[in-house]
């Protein structure tokens, strides 16, 4: 089944991985590159020469929009290497970088590792490549997932803002008519759920650094910074967070909220047989709930995710990549060129958003009828694109990320996560992931804030 195939696709695209990326030697730039503009002729001149790129990535399907690419250029050729996961990529591609030999031309990297990738000198500025003139193609605080006061690192594929999915069969069970409009709301609901259904109203995984995180982003938090250089701040312990896991450890301990592992048959199973009323996650989470939850088809409904103040809309994100040329390459401005092209022409979007089910980030294709025109039978004929069209206008610009988000959220499995799964002490434990995370930092040489 094609929906089936898609959300299970979906979980690599939006799992958080714990990744092995540090110890790596910088890149070596490669001499084709260049810190001057790029003219048309320059590029009328690479794209009419026959080439061959390497592009790694874990998207299904995408030879569907490289055949777009190289019908435009039948000079270029591209191999197209799916990797799987990020998981097994980064590993790959790091190695390949300090080996000097063996990287791609294009790689996948996920919004949260670019900033691993700069630090090593890895990632080609697209600034001389035209980068910087996409940036009112892009939903702004997209844009700034990829970019810095000094480049622009890759172009952006897909995103996750935050939004509220719902059963509206057991909302409608317990007397409720709505969504919960704020978190007061969503805990109110939550007694109600269980009292009168015996749902729980959502799920907190302890495994998932990447959701918590969605979550103090909606919160207004700002956990990190990252200056491209060695100095790097670190507020995962502040005012915004710890709202968000006191708010959370007061749902888990009167059992309104349940703890299982998420990505597994378990919890799969949870969402089919009414175990949980709603999840919040991202703009990705309806077409992987539609795939594994098939016989819940009519119940569900899609609303915003709750406000902290009444009448207040912003959200976070969960979720999302880019495409991003590698250090080294011959082939710089066909490789750029293929980049702006999946991400950037309205055909090859427009199918990333229909058929892969990717959550665009261009603002022409989240405008797009053939997008947002779409009813949902499964969400009782909503417009659910539509609605998360709109939730994406709604995140915050200003969210960073570390150089070594391998190690935060590693960290975060042995701390926050731990103490979420064991029903512990989550605002002590988010006090010790804030430690073990600046201590980390100033071994590896990094000048805290």
């Amino acid at each position: 089944m094609k929906i089936r195939h898609s959300a299970m696709a979906l979980v690599a695209l939006a799992a958080a991985s714990t990744l092995a990326l540090s110890g790596c030697t910088p890149a070596t730039p490669s001499a084709s590159s260049t810190t001057a503009a790029v003219s048309q002729t320059d590029i009328d001149k690479a794209m009419s020469t026959p080439t061959t790129l390497t592009f790694w990535t874990w998207v299904p399907d995408i030879q569907n929009e490289v055949d777009l690419f190289q019908k435009k250029y039948p000079n270029i050729k591209v191999n197209v290497v799916n990797t799987g996961t990020g998981t097994v990529q980064y590993p790959k591609l790091r190695t390949a970088l300090k080996a000097g030999e063996g990287a791609p031309d294009v790689a996948q990297i996920e919004y949260q590792y670019i900033p691993s990738f700069r630090q090593t000198n890895s990632l080609v500025d697209l600034t001389p490549y035209g980068g910087a003139e996409l940036k009112d193609s892009y939903v702004p605080w997209v844009w700034n997932q990829v970019s810095t006061a000094n480049g622009v690192w890759s172009v952006p594929q897909d995103s996750g803002p935050l939004g509220n999915l719902y059963r509206s069969d057991i909302y409608s069970q317990a007397g409720l008519t709505e969504a919960p409009a704020t978190w007061a709301d969503f805990a109110t609901d939550a007694q109600t759920i269980k009292s009168k259904t015996s749902s729980y109203i959502s799920n907190l995984p302890g495994n998932d650094p990447g959701q918590i995180m969605g979550l103090f982003w909606q919160a207004g938090a700002k956990p990190f910074s990252y200056d491209g250089n060695k100095t790097v701040g670190i507020n995962l312990d502040s005012t915004e967070t710890q709202k968000v896991v006191k708010f959370w450890q007061g749902l888990i301990d009167k059992d309104l909220v349940s703890t299982d592992a998420d990505f597994n048959d378990a919890w799969y199973q949870g969402f089919s047989s009414g175990k949980y009323a709603s999840w919040q996650t991202a703009a990705w989470g309806p077409v992987f709930l539609q795939g594994t939850a098939a016989n819940t088809s009519g119940k569900w409904s899609a609303a915003k995710i709750p406000q902290w103040n009444a009448g207040e809309d912003v959200s976070g994100n969960w979720g999302g990549s880019s495409d991003a040329v590698i250090a080294g390459t011959k082939n710089p401005i066909a490789a750029a060129e293929l980049t702006k092209f999946i991400n950037g022409d309205p055909a090859s979007t427009l199918m990333l958003g229909n058929k892969q089910f990717l959550f665009p980030t261009t603002t022409n294709t989240l405008k797009s009828a053939d997008f947002v025109g779409a009813a949902s039978d499964f969400y009782g004929g909503q417009k659910v694109n539509e609605l998360f069209a709109g939730v994406s206008d709604t995140v915050s610009t200003d969210f960073q990320w570390l150089p070594f988000m391998d190690y935060v959220y590693s960290s975060f499995n042995d701390t926050l996560g731990k103490a979420i799964a064991d029903h512990t002490d989550m605002s002590a434990a988010l006090t010790t992931w804030q430690t073990q995370v600046k201590d980390y930092a100033s071994q590896q040489g990094f000048t805290v804030q």
